[in-house]
Formats: C-alpha cells, structure tokens, sequence
C-alpha cells in the first residue's frame, strides 16, 4: 500500500496570473514556479545588534520539516519511471500548454503571443492533475485509493482556479473534488480587484484576460447561474467553509508590480492589488466564514507573501496543526467620557468608532501569527451603534483564527519550557473620535491613546495521556510579564470548549468585556 498518513497528504501548488507574454514565458522557464522564492530580512535582536533572518522558502522548508519531496526526475516532471510518495509537492503548470500552444501558433520560441486559455481549461486540468496524481501514489490499490487526500494551496489568481475547479458543476470531474481535503489560498482576490480609487484605469489593467477578476466573468467561471445575486466571494456550499483558509496582506506600499501604479489604484487597506476586504470568502448557506489570517505583506515581490515566514507558518499550521482556536471579543461596555455620557443623558446623538488591533504570536516566534494595526490599515472597524445597538445583537469583533501545532511541543519534551502550548494575543482598542449632534469633540480625544492596550499571555495544556480536557491558564503582562497564572472559566460547546478572560481597563473612558478563546481539534 502506498503510505498515506494523515495529515500529510500530497500538495499541489497553484500560482497566480502572468498578466503578459513576457511573464508566461519566466513563469514557464521556472521549474517551481515561485514557490522555491526565499526571504532575507533584517531585524534587530536584543543586543542591539542586527541580524539577518533567512527564509528558505515554501518548498524547501516543506522538505525540511516535514518530508515533503519535488516531482522532478533526471529533467523530466512526474517521469513514468518515478516513484511518487504522497509526501510529494506537484506545481501545476498550467501556463506550461499555453506556452506550446504558442509556440506552435507562431514558430518561434522568442515570439509568444498566441490565444490565452481561459480559467475554465485551467481548472479542467488542475482536475486532470489529481486524478493523474491519485493514480501514480496508489496504483490499484483500492485502500489507498480510499486513504487518499491532496491540498490545494494556491496564490492569487490560482486561488480562482481552484473555486472555479471547486464550485462550477460543468467543470472537472466529481472523484477529483471529492479528495480535496483543504484549500489554502494566499492574497487571492476572491471577490475580484477594485481599481476604484481613481477613475482612469491604464489599459495595461484590462488586457490579457484582466476581466478573470471581475465580478460578472467571476460570476460565469464560478459557476453561479445568471443574474444571481450573490457576491463573487461565496463558495456557495459546494467545500466546507472550515477547511478553507485565506491569508490576507496588508502592506500596500511594497508592492512594485506595473511601476507602483497598481497600489496607487487600488489604495491602502490593501496588499497593494488586492482590497482586504475582498481577500478572504463566506458561505451563505451555512453562515460561515473561513478561516484567515493578516499578515503585513504585499502581493509579491521582496516582501511578498509567499514568500514569508509568516505565510509558512500559517500554512503548515493549517495543514498539519491539531489544535484550532478562534478569538473573539465580547464587548460589554464601553464607557464614555464624562461630558459625552451627560451629553447623551440629555438625549443628543453620540456617535462614536472603534479600531481593534490584534497581533498573535506562539511562544520563541519573531514572527507574527496574525496582525492587524491601525497603523497598516488593517485594524477591525466597528461604531458604537454596532457594538451596543439599541435592537438585535452585538456586532463583536472576530478577532482571529490560528492553528497550533502540538508536535512542537513534542520536539521541547523534557526541556525547561515544558509540554503546553503557549501564545500571546496583544489587544488594543483605541480611543475614538467621538461625534455629538454632529459635531466632533476635539477635546476628546489625543491621537494614539487607547481605551484598552494589553497583551494577554495564554498557556494551553492538552490532557494527560488523551484523556480529560484541555486546560487553558492565562497572565495579563500589564499585571505580570510573562506569567499565565490564572485559571480561564471553561465553557463546554457542542464541539469545542470556550475559555473566557475577562478584560477590564478599569478607565473612563475605558472598556469591559471577554475574551472568548473557542478551541477545539484540528485533524
């Protein structure tokens, strides 16, 4: 049989779009197709001294750390010689039959420019690819065939390909969807690409199947039927919302792509091509919402985010992790200055914004799980009337998704750091602006202030022996630095437990409320 053991299924990468012939062609000349691209950065340790941080790259630390292998023999891509484990990294060389195509049409190597595919025929092959892949690890051996499983993981534009393979019914065959086990996309505009800052959008912007990213042909690829009212960004019930994670960047100002032109279209809040808020996907028949992250990368390039350890981290996490958690704030009451409280005693109209910054990090990490800031644009927006409305439910804010990886707590066993899994949530809620009958209060507010800045520090010990509950202690590093002394009060769901800390800044104006920490197993 061949060895097949969750959760280490084999991947196929996708990449994103090659927006002319000149792109095609390095994208074809490059075996891995960007995913073997590395990172240098800079940073400053805690001498002072300044250090370069090296990441491998995507491919290689896959190899490393888990086994994985390429596809490639003696030249040749998935040879029929070669042996393929399921540990194996398949880059899907969808522009490799355009580049033929090509070629044929014009004679000519140097001279590329024959008719471009259509997202269809890409995720018709991405389909061929599995059922091919599928065939090669197991052979006919029908209990392989029944353990077997592949990831999806997938940047930009391949994000498409893959929704497109996923969710159109008239496109790919129903064995290949079916052994899809997640779906890991970065930067992908899943609900198209807004050029909507300015209004003259260079030509440059709608050649070469430029329309692939708008809301009428997502539409047409996607598989919705005509004049549908749902948005580009819903997966329509056709894959599991909860094992399909989107990572979203948030720097805008490194994106180099088109001379800078692209960021200046498409502004801040943004990866620089890619809007957040069109970055990540829902479900409407389920009510759900994916999973994802905020990373501070752009699209590509020097400080792209696949690129990224970051983006690495998040990544194997989701594919190989075993605990999921879910960050949520329970707003429970947000005090106001005291002269805005008398005013609205008296019965004016208060108006009022908040920003909520989250940053997640696990324990020993220089990195960032997830970050959203003020500062980067990228922080969670919410008004007074969402947060206490006067009918219906509170909007809280949804923190963060992260998965945590307990075979990291196997390699430190018997070291001085212990058997827990350990990471911080740093919280910070700014003070707003606030709004009277219209007029804004000056005197209210001094920029930079927060109603609430805490870093909560959250130790989670798994059961013993796999028996019993996990238990979650925590500290408030304004209290004591590094400490998770406090016991959560444990609430049990119907299928993950909820630990919940309470915050309270202890201020006017200040801020009360929980965080509520829902975990349960991954894998």
């Amino acid at each position: 049989m061949a060895d097949i053991v969750a959760p280490f299924y084999p991947i196929i990468y996708i990449r994103g779009y090659a927006g002319n012939d000149s792109e095609i062609d390095d994208a074809v000349a490059d075996p891995y197709m960007g995913f073997n691209i590395g990172a240098t950065k800079f940073r400053q340790s805690w001498t002072g001294a300044v250090e370069r941080h090296y990441f491998e790259s995507p491919l290689y630390r896959l190899t490393k750390d888990f086994g994985y292998t390429d596809v490639y023999s003696n030249g040749e891509h998935m040879p029929a010689d070669l042996v393929i484990p399921a540990r194996s990294v398949v880059i899907y060389r969808y522009y490799d039959e355009q580049f033929l195509e090509n070629i044929a049409h014009e004679g000519d190597i140097s001279s590329i420019s024959g008719r471009r595919r259509e997202i269809e025929q890409f995720a018709d092959g991405l389909s061929d690819l599995i059922l091919r892949l599928r065939q090669r690890i197991c052979g006919n051996d029908s209990s392989a065939w029944d353990a077997f499983r592949v990831y999806l993981i997938a940047h930009s534009m391949g994000g498409l390909i893959s929704r497109c393979f996923l969710q159109n019914a008239n496109v790919g065959d129903a064995e290949a969807k079916a052994v899809v086990d997640k779906v890991f996309t970065y930067a992908t505009p899943h609900a198209g690409i807004d050029f909507s800052v300015i209004g003259n959008v260079p030509g440059f912007f709608s050649m070469n199947n430029a329309d692939n990213f708008n809301e009428r042909r997502m539409k047409e690829y996607l598989g919705f039927r005509r004049n549908s009212s749902k948005q580009p960004n819903d997966i329509d019930g056709k894959f599991d919302p909860d094992r399909f994670f989107c990572l979203v960047g948030t720097n805008w100002n490194d994106y180099k792509v088109a001379a800078g032109w692209s960021r200046r279209l498409v502004g801040p809040m943004s990866d620089g091509l890619v809007r957040i808020v069109n970055a990540s996907i829902t479900d409407t028949r389920t009510k759900k919402s994916c999973p994802r992250a905020f990373v501070h990368r752009s699209h590509s390039g020097h400080m792209g985010i696949v690129n990224s350890e970051d983006g690495y981290q998040n990544l194997v996490r989701f594919l190989f992790g075993d605990v999921r958690v879910d960050g949520i704030l329970e707003v429970d009451e947000l005090s106001l200055p005291k002269d805005v409280a008398k005013a609205k005693r008296d019965g004016k109209q208060i108006r009022a914004s908040y920003h909520f910054e989250t940053v997640v990090r696990v324990r020993g990490a220089d990195w960032d799980l997830h970050r959203r800031t003020v500062n980067e644009q990228s922080a969670i927006f919410r008004t007074y009337d969402e947060l206490k409305p006067k009918h219906g439910s509170p909007r809280h804010p949804r923190l963060f998704s992260a998965f945590l990886l307990t075979s990291a707590i196997a390699k430190r066993a018997n070291t001085e750091t212990g058997s827990s899994l350990v990471f911080s949530v740093e919280l910070r809620v700014q003070v707003p602006e606030y709004v009277v009958d219209g007029l804004l209060w000056f005197d209210q507010k001094i920029k930079g202030s927060y109603l609430l800045r805490e870093t909560i520090i959250v130790e989670a010990i798994p059961p013993s022996e796999g028996a019993g509950n996990w238990q979650v202690r925590y500290g408030l590093a304004s209290h004591k630095p590094l400490e998770a002394g406090q016991e959560a009060v444990v609430r049990v769901q119907k299928d993950s437990l909820e630990f919940r800390i309470p915050l309270n800044s202890g201020t006017t104006p200040g801020f009360k409320g929980t965080l509520a920490l829902r975990a349960k197993p991954w894998n």
